[in-house]
């Protein structure tokens, strides 16, 4: 039980300090490279109109998020922050590759040498590993508290009996 225990602190640990290596490579690059930065966000489908605000905006965000990171009492909500980030990415990615036929990559240094198919798969196994970081990480009295079995068990329950009210409007 130590053991699992143990790998259930740990694990969360090495996601977020992932998420930190991702964030402050992709901001850094970005701002390293600012005027490539803002020209690439001009010339992107359906968010160029917005490259001015784009261009600082998602590096500072970046920068929040490893900020958060930073605290271990702050890691639930850096895993939903990472979360949400990927998955505009994502969506953004999806949108490109379905419905624009010019396709400029605005993302920082090695990542521009991904494909847009690779960045997906890249972006889908990030926003993997922050859902494993938001199941494995809960927040409860302001500490951080691993969610064991019996934990797991309760949520997958009550989901089972409360989960169509989630779909209400």
């Amino acid at each position: 039980m130590v053991r699992s225990k143990t790998l259930y602190q740990i694990i969360p640990k090495i996601i977020g300090m992932l998420f930190i290596v991702l964030f402050v490579y992709a901001a850094t690059s970005k701002l390293l490279a600012f005027e490539e930065f803002k020209i690439q966000l001009e010339k992107s489908p359906y968010i160029s109109m917005y490259a001015n605000w784009m261009v600082w905006t998602i590096p500072l965000i970046e920068l929040l998020i490893v900020g958060l990171f930073l605290f271990p009492r702050k890691w639930m909500l850096a895993f939903c922050a990472s979360f949400l980030l990927m998955s505009l990415f994502t969506i953004y990615i999806m949108l490109v590759l379905n419905f624009s036929n010019d396709i400029p990559c605005s993302c920082g240094g090695l990542l521009q040498t991904l494909s847009w198919r690779e960045h997906l798969v890249f972006n889908i196994a990030f926003i993997t590993l922050a859902i494993l970081g938001i199941l494995l990480t809960k927040r409860k009295n302001g500490d951080i508290k691993i969610l064991l079995r019996s934990d797991r068990e309760r949520l997958k329950t009550c989901i089972k009996k409360r989960g169509h009210e989630l779909f209400k409007f």
